[in-house]
């Protein structure tokens, strides 16, 4: 039996054969006489050989470094070619703003910052003063021959209030073809409105037709769909209003006893 030592490179790996007498080396099968050729030659690069007995004690470290070392050179150029693939280009480093650039972007801020409070300043700075100031007068809307909103309120309720940017709204959208007056219930002078409109409780909404007749009546607090739709029915001219009667959270038009004005001259 061919005796070879083991090493780092996985010689014991190799299965062992037998000679028979009548045999050379040469008729050995042509893979094991191949590997017998390698164990020859790995032992001459690798081992350093006892004087004394002849075997391989132990590798040649500067040999095996220097083996090592011309064939981690040779295998990168095997790969040439997927090397150089993955080479990436050098970066150029990030692309920062210019300042024309800079200029455009506060301008665009700006600019939607102004159409943002002005869009909004209809509902932080519109105030029943305001509508009331630009209401028309009861007597002359009754006269126009254009459909009328009258509205009784107070300054003391807050639910008029609070929907004061609404009416605004509807107001502004449809001023040109409906009249929109503002009754203080506060003020002695609509007691005969109070009572022949039935009002119990404000904000109270009376929708009248151009010839003053009355289609129905929105009260409280309601969605602005409710005034809106109404107001749109009046302005196109139709027979009859969406809701015609709807109630919603409202103050009650009794506490106006404790706040009442004499004002004759007044048409809020």
């Amino acid at each position: 039996m061919a005796k070879v030592a083991s090493s780092s490179i996985g010689l014991h790996r190799l299965r062992p054969f037998h000679f028979r007498p009548n045999q050379t080396l040469h008729s050995v099968k042509p893979s094991i006489y191949h590997q017998l050729k390698n164990v020859q030659k790995y032992q001459r690069i690798y081992c350093q050989t006892d004087p004394k007995t002849g075997d391989c004690c132990q590798p040649n470290s500067d040999t095996y470094e220097s083996a090592v070392k011309e064939k981690s050179s040779i295998e990168p150029a095997a790969g040439t070619e997927s090397s150089k693939a993955e080479v990436s280009p050098p970066s150029t480093g990030p692309e920062y703003p210019t300042r024309d650039f800079n200029r455009r972007v506060a301008l665009v801020s700006v600019l939607a910052a102004l159409g943002f409070f002005s869009s909004r300043r209809l509902d932080f700075g519109v105030s029943l003063k305001d509508i009331t100031a630009a209401a028309l007068p009861y007597e002359e809307a009754l006269s126009n021959g254009k459909p009328t909103v009258v509205e009784f309120y107070a300054d003391w309720c807050e639910v008029c209030r609070e929907l004061a940017p609404d009416v605004y709204k509807v107001e502004e959208q449809y001023k040109d073809r409906v009249n929109f007056v503002m009754l203080n219930v506060d003020n002695t002078k609509w007691e005969q409105e109070l009572d022949e409109f039935g009002v119990e409780g404000i904000p109270h909404f009376a929708f009248l037709d151009k010839d003053g007749n009355e289609e129905g009546n929105v009260v409280g607090r309601l969605p602005k769909k409710y005034l809106l739709e109404n107001v749109d029915a009046l302005a196109q001219g139709k027979e009859s209003i969406p809701y015609s009667r709807a109630v919603g959270q409202y103050t009650s038009a009794e506490s106006r006893k404790v706040h009442q004005i004499s004002d004759p001259r007044s048409h809020g």
